[in-house]
């Protein structure tokens, strides 16, 4: 062998050498990237570490929280259906409270129209708007919808809506002298407040020193 053949084989000994100290960095980089790209990778290789008993404790924890989600999801099903048919009438319920509303009106307003007034007509009808009204509110009760009582008792937000307050020194301020509009529950569920009219201490005027009038309460 030549010097020129010794040198070419020399130089492809080095060239060979440095593609593969490449061909070595350029895997370590790639193995390093899937690593980033895989942060749990590391983490399933502890999990192959596991042994079978930690691995069936972990099974069977698994298994008890599904069966935990099951159960909450029977539940609520449950739950669901039973209130689909304790109150699947609600909105029906709600509307329906307009018809005895409308009978309140125009009972109230024939009895306040002049022209029939003290006639047997007007009583006629009237009894008949009662007979309606009172027959309506028993198809209610039966169905577990009931008139929030009002007047005399003590203003509940939860249940009543004051419109207004009126005097009255008979009875502590704050309590309901007047209902407007029957409000209605639904079994423990609120229909509509009641609306009414609330009592209040009646105001006095004082006549002060220069002559003016002031009002105290």
């Amino acid at each position: 062998m030549d010097k020129d053949e010794s040198k070419e084989n020399k130089d492809n000994n080095v060239n060979a050498d440095v593609i593969t100290d490449e061909e070595t960095k350029e895997k370590e980089a790639i193995d390093q990237k899937t690593e980033d790209e895989n942060p749990d990778l590391e983490k399933k290789q502890e999990e192959k570490k596991l042994t079978p008993e930690e691995e069936i404790e972990i099974l069977k924890d698994k298994l008890a929280r599904t069966f935990a989600e099951m159960e909450n999801q029977r539940r609520r099903f449950e739950k669901e259906k039973d209130d689909a048919y304790e109150y699947g009438g609600y909105s029906f319920a709600k509307e329906a409270l307009n018809l005895l509303d409308n009978l309140e009106r125009s009972k109230v307003a024939l009895e306040n129209d002049d022209s029939l007034k003290n006639t047997e007509a007007l009583k006629k009808i009237v009894d008949h708007l009662n007979i309606i009204n009172n027959d309506m509110l028993s198809i209610f009760k039966k169905n577990n919808i009931e008139p929030i009582k009002s007047v005399d008792q003590k203003l509940d937000p939860n249940l009543h809506q004051a419109m207004m307050e009126i005097e009255d020194e008979s009875k502590e301020p704050g309590t309901i002298v007047q209902e407007i509009q029957k409000g209605f529950m639904m079994k423990d569920r609120l229909l509509r407040p009641s609306l009414v009219g609330v009592s209040k201490k009646k105001v006095e005027e004082v006549q002060t020193e220069e002559g003016e009038t002031e009002k105290s309460q």
